[in-house]
C-alpha cells in the first residue's frame, strides 16, 4: 500500500481523487485534507494568502496521521503566483512542516511536461488572463516553451467546480495550438479526471490537467509507477508497473 497526501484549498473537484484512486486500480490511496481557502478569487493578492506557509501547515498533522508517504499542494495558481524561487519555497517549508518530500500541482507541471516528452505546450486555463500569465512565466522558469496561453476570466474555484465534460473539451478546443505538443489545464477547481482520455482522443496529443499531474507527482515522490492509460499518456510512460497487479 503506498499513500499519498494532498493539500486541497476549499472544496471544488475534490472529488477527482477517489475517481482517481479507482482509476489506478492498485495499492494507491489518495489522501486529501481540505486547507482553508480564505477568499475564493483567482486574484494575486488571496492567491498569495491561500497558499501561505501557515495555511498548508494547519493540514500537515492530519496528513502525517494518515500515513502519506509524500505531500502535495494540490493547488496550481496558489503555487506558481509566487514565481518560480517562492514556489521552491513554498515547497521546502511544507516539506520541513510535514517531514515527508513535498511539492505542488505547480511543479507537477513542469515535470510531467517533461514525462511526456513536450517542449512546447499551449495553455487554456479559466483564470483571468493576468493570473494565466503568471502560469507560462513559470512553465518559461521551468524550460518549457508557451506557444499559445488563453485565459478565460472565471474568477471563483466555486464556479470552475460547476463546470461539465462539455465546458472542459471547449475550453480544450479552444485554447489548443497546432505548434504545442500537449496542452495543459491548470486549475485543480476543474473536474477532469473523467475526461483526460477524450481530450487527447480529440486533439491528438498528451493532455496534462490539474488534479491528474498531481496525483502523478505524488507518485514520482513517493517513487511509484503505475500504467492507468484512463489516466491519459502521462500514466503510460515505461518503465510500468500494471494498475491491478
Amino acid at each position: 500500500m503506498t499513500a499519498l497526501g494532498f493539500l486541497y484549498p476549499g472544496h471544488s473537484a475534490e472529488d477527482d481523487y477517489p475517481r482517481m484512486e479507482q482509476m489506478l486500480g492498485s495499492d494507491i490511496r489518495l489522501q486529501v485534507v481540505h486547507t482553508d481557502i480564505g477568499e475564493d478569487a483567482h486574484r494575486v493578492d488571496a492567491l498569495l494568502e491561500m497558499g501561505s506557509a501557515d495555511r498548508l501547515a494547519a493540514g500537515v498533522e492530519e496528513l502525517r496521521l494518515s500515513g502519506a508517504e509524500a505531500v502535495v499542494w494540490a493547488c496550481t495558481s496558489a503555487s506558481f503566483v509566487f514565481g518560480w524561487e517562492g514556489a521552491h519555497d513554498q515547497v521546502r517549508k511544507l516539506a520541513v512542516a510535514a517531514g515527508l518530500p513535498a511539492s505542488s500541482t505547480s511543479f507537477a507541471f513542469a515535470h510531467a511536461v517533461r514525462e511526456v516528452g513536450a517542449t512546447r505546450v499551449a495553455v487554456a486555463a479559466t483564470y483571468p488572463e493576468d493570473v494565466a500569465g503568471h502560469f507560462s512565466a513559470f512553465l518559461k522558469d521551468a524550460g518549457v516553451e508557451v506557444v499559445a496561453a488563453r485565459g478565460s476570466g472565471i474568477i471563483t474555484a466555486a464556479e470552475v467546480g460547476t463546470w461539465g465534460r462539455d465546458e472542459v473539451v471547449a475550453l480544450a478546443r479552444a485554447g489548443d495550438h497546432p505548434d504545442a505538443e500537449a496542452l495543459l489545464l491548470p486549475d485543480t477547481a476543474l473536474h477532469t479526471a473523467a475526461y483526460v482520455r477524450d481530450l487527447e482522443a480529440d486533439l491528438g496529443k498528451p493532455v496534462l490537467t490539474a488534479n491528474q499531474v498531481t496525483v502523478w507527482e505524488a507518485l514520482r515522490l513517493a517513487q511509484r509507477r503505475v500504467n492507468a492509460p484512463a489516466l491519459g499518456a502521462l500514466f503510460t510512460k515505461e518503465p510500468i508497473v500494471q494498475a491491478g497487479q
